[in-house]
């Protein structure tokens, strides 16, 4: 028999054992009846781990025991021992797509390796980074009903309690050596389970395996007493299945429905410069680079100032394992930029976030396997979640924002808002406001809020350029507008023009969000030189348009004057950083329209200047610049506020590591 035919073969017994071991469980009505010491450790409640411990002729129920579990912690994982033998990979296959894993393994017997010993490191490892690990302590060959030692060496190095678990129903017993369950459709089964065992507290003399067995026996026995007794009308039995993978199923059968017209769609942003000609097939889960071998995390982040508030926690991760690989992706041509700049690490591989429809997202995660997902602000995508919870891919959001504009939008879809919240490992929201929406929303585990952005390192900048530009202005007085947006150009413009009446020699950069606006600015300004054409201001030039990427650092030490756009009355609003200048000890005013950083914003207080309009902006550059103790004043104030606290960077790294090894 060839090779693909038997691989034929298997796959289709997997999906008929698969098919029909589903079906048996969910047609059952379930009695569950747990013991309330254990139901937490059951749950991973507020980050317990444990060890489950069940007889091996219960393997074909312990799906049923997930199932009832995943609800109450979608963001709970769990590993099996499962034997790497042939049956046991078979089994394994067949329970994969219900998100139990396997480690492969056995007791080495006989002087045989059966890999027992590289089992038992990860087993250990799983449980000490949140997992919940399964194992039946009489497999693969028995002794039936035998405790072997594994589990209790397991235990006692994890520091972690052992459940007992029993489970039964009707179904055929068959002729094997544990005398396995096979589950009959339909009918009544039981799920019940002891205290659990922590083998520190045993008494004195008692033997942990005979403790074990008795608890594991009287599991099975209590499940066969309640499966023999009338239904409890007030507790009903009920049908358990396995938790849906997909947040919304309507906005994944959108993304499958406009799948054909989506490459018009990227056409469209090319021929606008939005994408790269030559990457834009990434946008589709195309890879264009090779996957490294070992441990990848896959850090997300939208646009440029999402990377460079990930940059110091991207760095400490490779800091904290040199065998680590990071895979960075943006959305926009701008950010991967950025990243060029700023991250040239050989570690570090970027590529750009495919769009959110199922096809393409499985080919994204089939090439490059992420251990762990860390997304960034409000970058929340339905369908990429689900793909990565059916493959057992932690998720963590770090910056978590959701302003108060999103937080009402999500409203209105409370439960596509939940399932895809309750899937993060851990969410660190950037401020109170935003962990209190998100819990609202659903999110489960969240922590205690911080700003990554306060953590960053100052812009970098090009020293030999800095200094060229600081001759070539000599002691003109300058002033900066930074990442403008559409809609207040023109108002900047004309603030310009009202100060030239008054300080003849200044000078006004402009320094657009999106620079490929940069020629239609220079028009609006009656042809002002333009950095991307190599330009310099003259004498006479009362505005220069610095239409170029990545280069604020420079700017911002260029001048110490700064007003932060998207936030003046007239563009849609919403502001934009101000920790970068105010790092680097800039005087920093904004406009009133400042709902994306409305916790940056009130932090700083009165060290950034508040513009309600075009003639307050005018009159405070005319103060600013014409009063240096006035600027060096609110500059030094700025920058105090910056002082970060980097542990939030070092804590946030040790939990991304420890997600990835926990895989």
């Amino acid at each position: 028999m060839t090779g693909p035919v038997r691989s034929a073969l298997r796959a289709g017994l997997v999906a008929g054992l698969r098919a029909y071991l589903g079906f048996a469980l969910r047609t059952k009505r379930w009695t569950i009846a747990l013991s309330p010491q254990s139901q937490d450790w059951l749950t991973g409640r507020e980050g317990r781990v444990a060890v489950v411990a069940f007889w091996h002729e219960m393997l074909p129920l312990s799906p049923a025991l997930w199932w009832w579990a995943e609800p109450h912690n979608p963001a709970l994982r769990l590993r099996v021992l499962i034997s790497r033998n042939q049956d046991g990979r078979l089994i394994a296959d067949v329970v994969a797509p219900w998100r139990i894993w396997s480690i492969a393994g056995s007791s080495d017997t006989r002087g045989k390796n059966k890999g027992g010993a590289n089992a038992l490191r990860q087993m250990r490892r799983s449980l000490r980074h949140g997992c919940l690990v399964a194992i039946t302590p009489d497999g693969p060959r028995g002794p039936r009903r035998k405790v072997q030692q594994g589990v209790l060496a397991l235990a006692r190095l994890a520091g972690a309690p052992v459940v007992p678990v029993g489970a039964v129903c009707h179904g055929l017993k068959l002729k094997t050596w544990d005398r396995m369950v096979l589950p009959l459709p339909f009918g009544r089964g039981v799920l019940s389970c002891g205290d659990p065992l922590f083998l520190d507290s045993l008494p004195d003399g008692a033997d942990p395996a005979l403790v074990l067995e008795q608890a594991l026996n009287d599991a099975m026995g209590s499940a066969e007493r309640l499966r023999a007794t009338p239904m409890d009308t007030e507790n009903p039995p009920k049908a358990l299945a396995p938790l849906t993978l997909t947040p919304s199923r309507i906005w994944a059968v959108a993304g499958r429905v406009l799948t054909p017209l989506l490459p018009l769609f990227l056409r469209w942003r090319l021929a606008r410069g939005k994408e790269l000609p030559e990457r834009v097939r990434e946008k589709m889960g195309h890879a264009s680079r090779s996957r490294p071998d070992g441990a990848l995390v896959w850090f997300h982040a939208a646009s440029v100032g999402e990377v460079i508030s990930l940059l110091p926690l991207v760095q400490k991760c490779l800091a904290l394992r040199a065998d680590m690989h990071v895979l960075l992706t943006t959305g926009t041509v701008t950010a991967a930029h950025t990243v060029a700049q700023r991250l040239p690490d050989a570690r570090v591989i970027h590529q750009f976030m495919p769009l959110d429809v199922p096809c393409w997202g499985r080919r994204f995660l089939r090439h490059w396997q992420p251990q762990v997902v860390v997304f960034t602000e409000s970058e929340l995508w339905p369908t990429m979640i689900g793909l990565c919870h059916a493959r057992n891919i932690a998720v963590a959001l770090v910056n978590g924002r959701m302003s108060d504009r999103s937080f009402k939008r999500w409203q209105r879809m409370p439960g596509v808002a939940r399932a895809m919240l309750e899937r993060f490992a851990w969410i660190c929201p950037r401020s109170p406001e935003d962990a209190g929406r998100l819990s609202a929303l659903g999110a489960s585990s969240v922590l205690p809020s911080g700003d990554l952005k306060r953590a960053a390192v100052p812009l970098p900048v090009d020293q030999a350029e800095l200094e060229c530009l600081r001759a070539s202005l000599g002691a003109r007085p300058v002033w900066l507008a930074a990442s403008t947006h559409a809609g207040e150009e023109q108002a900047i413009i004309d603030v310009a023009r009202i100060l030239s009446q008054d300080i003849p020699d200044l000078l006004t950069i402009i320094v657009p969000r999106h620079p490929e606006r940069g020629a239609g600015i220079a028009a609006m300004a009656g042809g002002a030189p333009r950095r991307q054409l190599g330009q310099l201001p003259q004498p006479q030039d009362q505005i220069w348009v610095a239409d170029t990427l990545g280069e604020l650092g420079l700017f911002f030490r260029l001048v110490s004057c700064v007003f932060m756009g998207n936030s003046l009355p007239g563009c849609k609003g919403g502001g934009h950083n101000p920790y970068e200048p105010a790092r680097l000890g800039c005087a920093i005013a904004t406009g009133p329209l400042t709902g994306n950083f409305t916790e940056a914003y009130q932090h700083f207080g009165d060290a950034v200047a508040n513009v309600p309009d075009t003639q307050a902006l005018a009159g405070w550059v005319r103060r600013v610049v014409g009063n240096q103790a006035l600027r060096e004043q609110m500059g030094h104030a700025a920058q105090e506020i910056t002082m970060a606290d980097q542990s939030l960077v070092d804590q946030l790294a040790e939990r991304v590591v420890a997600l990835a090894w926990s895989c």
